[in-house]
């Protein structure tokens, strides 16, 4: 028998054939008939439990799969709190722009105008602008990467914990690049309860929360009943991480998926913002988030093709790579909701 000859394939042909043969897998090539049928199968990545809403038709359908809590076989369920992480950052977006519509906040105030004590402790707070700082354009550094930041009090200050990266150098210079941080929004929960004050998860509930009916949405943990908050797992770990409590500003909030869902959808519809506001809010921020805390990651995003908001939490969570599998599966569900949209 010849061996296989490839000398007839252009470059671009057997960079094609290469892709095929390493995309079909026995996952890859498995098309999902349900949206529930997909949620099972993402246990085969090594979830422990999954939640997913899909808000569309003006109604929301829930789904579930895998463990609650793992130690007590208890098994997922769609209507559980979650810690939402860094989906948080919609919220506080949101509060941000009604505060600058009442003229009661600038976008072009500067951190040092804000935060007067931080001027001349961190990089350029005389040109970060608030603008700058929801855009992750500031050039802070990242506190949660600081080696004490695991050793600090959840009940600190927020400039307590700021001072992780006082005097430290800029990553950029301002609005000279994107650069995720969590500082930034860590130090705008200061400026808004300093605006306010009062506490800012005070005026989210009052503000964005109350008006759309999300009773079950909630700025901490320590506002709600554990027991109907999902147990949170990291990959090699064995305890639940439930109890591990994140109080800064932009990372804290405690959410059902389908309240994450029709929050997103006013947000992007106009049921929350008025005309000035979303323009404000456009010019600022994004309409879609991740979350990520030890033991919980989530997405929540809108698809216009088929006018549905999708929210995926899975109370697992590990490096960069299992995110991948987490995108992954997101997209396979999605795809799902595609189909069922489809034979409707």
């Amino acid at each position: 028998m010849k061996n296989f000859q490839t000398s007839n394939l252009g470059s671009l042909g057997l960079l094609l054939l290469m892709l095929v043969l390493n995309s079909c897998s026995r996952d890859l090539i498995y098309f999902p008939k349900t949206v529930q049928e997909e949620v099972e199968k993402t246990l085969d990545n090594g979830f422990d439990g999954i939640i997913v809403c899909v808000n569309q038709s003006e109604k929301s359908s829930l789904y579930s799969a895998g463990w609650n809590n793992r130690e007590n076989l208890l098994p997922a369920d769609a209507h559980l709190l979650f810690k939402i992480a860094s989906i948080s950052k919609l919220y506080i977006a949101a509060a941000t722009t009604k505060l600058v519509a009442k003229k009661q906040l600038s976008l072009e105030s500067t951190l040092a105008e804000l935060i007067p004590e931080l001027a001349g402790k961190i990089e350029y707070a005389d040109q970060i602008t608030l603008r700058m700082m929801l855009q992750h354009r500031s050039g802070i550094p990242e506190f949660i990467y600081e080696p004490d930041f695991p050793n600090r009090s959840p009940q600190e200050s927020y400039l307590e914990t700021a001072t992780l990266i006082i005097d430290k150098p800029a990553d950029f210079k301002p609005d000279r690049k994107h650069r995720y941080s969590n500082t930034n929004y860590l130090l705008i929960g200061e400026i808004l309860d300093r605006t306010l004050g009062y506490s800012h998860h005070s005026y989210i509930r009052e503000e964005i929360l109350q008006p759309l009916g999300l009773k079950n949405t909630f700025s901490l943990l320590s506002e709600v009943d554990s027991n109907v908050v999902m147990s949170g797992y990291y990959v090699g770990y064995q305890d639940d991480l439930k109890m591990n409590d994140y109080t800064r500003p932009g990372g804290s909030m405690i959410a059902s998926a389908e309240d994450v869902a029709v929050f997103l959808r006013a947000l992007i519809d106009g049921t929350l913002l008025n005309k000035e506001e979303q323009a404000i809010y456009s010019s600022v921020y994004e309409y879609e988030h991740t979350g990520w805390l030890s033991g919980y990651t989530s997405i929540a995003r809108y698809h216009s093709d088929i006018d549905a908001v999708v929210v995926q939490f899975v109370n697992t969570s590990k490096d960069e790579m299992f995110w991948t599998g987490l995108e992954r599966s997101y997209s396979r569900i999605v795809h799902a909701v595609k189909n069922e949209s489809a034979n409707q």
